[in-house]
């Protein structure tokens, strides 16, 4: 078993479960509540805090290494999952929403991808049901640390951001969308998403709010519904979206994403 080749500083800390007797299927991304160096979080870990993780991401996009894959981590409050998981933490902010920069941000998902490739998950599949996530059901490969403890972690920013995440970590794959537009070959200077607005579908990503209402909002003045703007993602909102994205020949799969919201904005 390897460890990344993208690793800036390697710092080991003495606080991890020797092995695993799970293969490595899952990725747990945390918010390191900070927005602090790879150096920084090395020397948290090796101190008398009884935590650390596998890698870390620091403010700058730099990335380190403190507990080998081979081993587990003592990262997510939960032995089962960590266990299976790659666990990273990302440097961030102090205060709600705990955001990452766009260096970060972006060094997150090479590292996610580059993890993923070495250990043969060949797609990454967020749910945003807590079931599905903890059960590893309907193909969730993704969990984070508010599943097993009272945490916010990894902070709404983030965890609003993992089926974005997933979408971007599938492309580098080849298990996405073919247009790779946006993924630069690694020299970690382009955002992957041009368009801020979060991924929303009926499952699967972000599925009530504001920008769901916008959503019901623009297709309602473009006469592919006629939709109760409530927030809410359901059913009618889905057969509306994927009656819009027959009109603009895009994928019909109900998830608005970066192409169909620069359609609906335009």
């Amino acid at each position: 078993m390897s460890n990344s080749s993208l690793v800036n500083h390697t710092h080991w800390s003495p606080h991890h479960y020797n092995g695993r007797n799970h293969k490595i299927d899952t990725i747990t991304i945390h918010c390191v509540v900070g927005q602090c160096t790879v150096e920084a979080l090395g020397n948290v870990f090796d101190g008398n805090i009884e935590a650390s993780s596998n890698y870390g991401v620091g403010y700058d996009g730099r990335i380190g290494l403190y507990v080998d894959e081979s081993n587990a981590a003592w990262t997510s409050s939960n032995y089962a999952n960590d266990n299976r998981a790659v666990t990273i933490e990302v440097a961030s902010d102090t205060y709600d929403p705990y955001a990452v920069t766009d260096a970060a941000y972006n060094a997150l998902i090479k590292l996610v991808a580059d993890i993923c490739r070495r250990n043969g998950i060949k797609k990454l599949i967020w749910s945003t049901n807590k079931n599905d996530r903890v059960n590893h059901l309907n193909g969730c490969n993704m969990t984070v640390h508010r599943d097993f403890a009272n945490k916010s972690c990894p902070g709404d920013y983030l965890y609003n951001r993992h089926g974005q995440i997933a979408a971007a970590v599938n492309k580098i794959l080849g298990s996405g969308s073919s247009d790779d537009s946006d993924y630069d070959g690694g020299s970690g200077q382009k955002i992957y998403f041009d368009i801020s607005m979060p991924y929303l579908a009926k499952s699967g990503y972000i599925n009530t709010g504001e920008e769901v209402k916008t959503v019901q909002l623009l297709l309602n003045a473009m006469h592919y519904g006629d939709l109760e703007v409530d927030g809410i993602f359901g059913n009618a909102t889905d057969q509306a979206v994927k009656k819009f994205q027959r009109s603009r020949n895009l994928d019909q799969d109900g998830i608005v994403g970066r192409d169909t919201w620069r359609y609906l904005l335009k």
